[in-house]
């Protein structure tokens, strides 16, 4: 079965960042039928973060959370915008993910903001960001303006399922065991596996010759 966990950094309880994260979620596991969710709440990491950037450990719950990324068959990111960006918050996590801990993983991402104004940050921003970390990101976005909760005549719902069904379309191939950048994700290493068995320089400088 396979495993996809969502990533919300919505900052209030509700939120519209968390709505938009649960109904990509529910068109995620209509298009998959067969998947177990993981949610992970950066509001509720807020403190440990930043406990991790200052002593650079990880508290047991946030260390829990990493791993359920990094060992994920596909990722639902969803942020809220601030100042044209993503959340501090939301950075924040990616940034002390393990490096590699992304690799080829498939990606949905995912924003919301008071206007459409803001909809150039999934482009210009959130893509940007999980190519650097090897993830595979979907070629749908999904960005919700205000006007497009509890609106008629919105085309939220439609990029919802496109999307949903994209990112469904790459962790079905992971589960197949597909050669390409997936059987390149089943390979991936962790940091503490590396440096427990170093990986041979001969087949890293064959991966090189390879890229």
């Amino acid at each position: 079965m396979s495993t996809v966990v969502v990533v919300s950094a919505g900052l209030s309880n509700p939120s519209s960042t968390r709505l938009l994260a649960d109904r990509l979620t529910d068109a995620t596991v209509e298009a998959l039928e067969e998947v177990e969710v993981v949610h992970v709440e950066l509001r509720d990491l807020a403190h440990d973060l930043t406990d991790h950037l200052l002593t650079g450990f990880p508290s047991p719950r946030l260390a829990e959370a990493l791993a359920q990324v990094r060992d994920a068959d596909g990722v639902i990111a969803v942020t809220p915008v601030f100042s044209a960006s993503y959340s501090g918050l939301f950075k924040t996590f990616f940034d002390v993910l393990d490096q590699g801990a992304l690799d080829a993983t498939p990606v949905l991402i995912a924003a919301t903001a008071g206007t459409a104004r803001h909809s150039l940050v999934l482009d210009h921003v959130l893509r940007p960001l999980f190519s650097y970390l090897h993830a595979v990101v979907v070629p749908t976005g999904v960005f919700a303006a205000t006007d497009d909760f509890g609106t008629a005549g919105t085309d939220l719902d439609a990029r919802i399922a496109r999307a949903a069904g994209e990112l469904a379309t790459l962790v079905g191939k992971l589960g197949a065991g597909v050669s390409g950048p997936d059987a390149t994700r089943a390979r991936r290493r962790t940091v503490e596996a590396e440096l427990a068995e170093p990986t041979p320089f001969e087949e890293l400088l064959a991966r090189a010759g390879r890229a």
